[in-house]
């Protein structure tokens, strides 16, 4: 503080930045909501009418708002001094409280599917057993199984690229998140060739592929997203984004991975082994 010729005291600045950072403002939160609506609002016309129009703009606006979102961040995380120590702690709190709330997203799929299949009479139609009898399930040790061991190498594979990283050995942590890569778009191209195996439809089916789909529909779609996740990481990474010191956005993609991971080991095991009825010939 200091006065000036009138006596008043004038603010002057202690010259010592605040450790927080105010984002600007940005119309990709509203944006990605819209698109996410959409999206899931297409589903349903897409099942019950066999109108894709609603469905291809949601999924254009969420990629869409990806691809900008992730520019903006991108460009934040190289402004020198926006990502102080205390910015990147709450950063990963904001990380965690996002992975929690996809951990409740599929506590309630999962709700659904043990009401029909601790207590069967729940589904209608007479049925008692679960799955229904006229429902024909996959063979869990074909490509469900296929698909776990994928998912499972890849989440050795991104450990092995952070270690790499923190170690300072770039090849390294490119050669482990480009096979990671490889390994979540072989997960999908399984996933989709399965879909189109199905013994069941999702329209008209019943209860059970409405929950089957719906279930593993969903963690298909967060395959996609972290794959995204990686591939961005992959090209900042081979651009020298990160360091060993600063790289949360490499945490924050292995996190959403690990947690892919996990989801699906509970979809494997309650759904496609527990869950398993009459198996179809393959």
């Amino acid at each position: 503080m200091s006065s000036d010729a009138h006596g008043a005291q004038a603010v002057v600045s202690s010259g010592l930045k605040a450790p927080y950072h105010l984002p600007n403002p940005s119309p990709w939160p509203l944006l990605g909501s819209l698109g996410g609506f959409l999206t899931v609002f297409g589903i349903i016309l897409a099942a019950h009418f066999a109108s894709y129009a609603v469905l291809v703009l949601g999924v254009l606006v969420v990629l869409t708002t990806m691809f900008f979102w992730w520019r903006d961040v991108i460009h934040e995380s190289a402004t020198p001094g926006a990502h102080s120590a205390i910015v990147r702690l709450g950063m990963r709190y904001g990380m965690m409280l996002f992975i929690a709330s996809e951990v409740m997203f599929f506590v309630g799929f999962f709700w659904a599917y043990f009401n029909f299949l601790f207590y069967p009479a729940n589904q209608g139609d007479g049925q008692t057993v679960w799955p229904p009898s006229h429902i024909y399930t996959f063979d869990p040790f074909h490509l469900p199984f296929l698909n776990t061991m994928i998912l499972l190498l890849s989440g050795t594979t991104i450990t092995w690229a952070h270690h790499c990283l923190l170690e300072g050995d770039r090849k390294g942590m490119l050669t482990g998140l480009g096979l990671t890569i490889l390994l979540g778009l072989s997960f999908t191209s399984f996933q989709a060739l399965e879909y189109s195996n199905a013994p069941f439809k999702f329209v008209g089916g019943g209860v059970y592929p409405s929950v089957f789909f719906l279930a593993t529909g969903f963690h298909g779609f967060h395959v996609i997203v972290g794959t995204c996740f990686l591939i961005v990481c992959w090209f900042r990474a081979r651009n020298g984004a990160f360091t060993p010191r600063q790289h949360f956005g490499f945490e924050a993609a292995a996190w959403y991975w690990h947690f892919v991971d996990v989801v699906w080991l509970f979809l494997f095991i309650f759904i496609y082994w527990y869950g398993a009825g009459n198996i179809a010939a393959e």
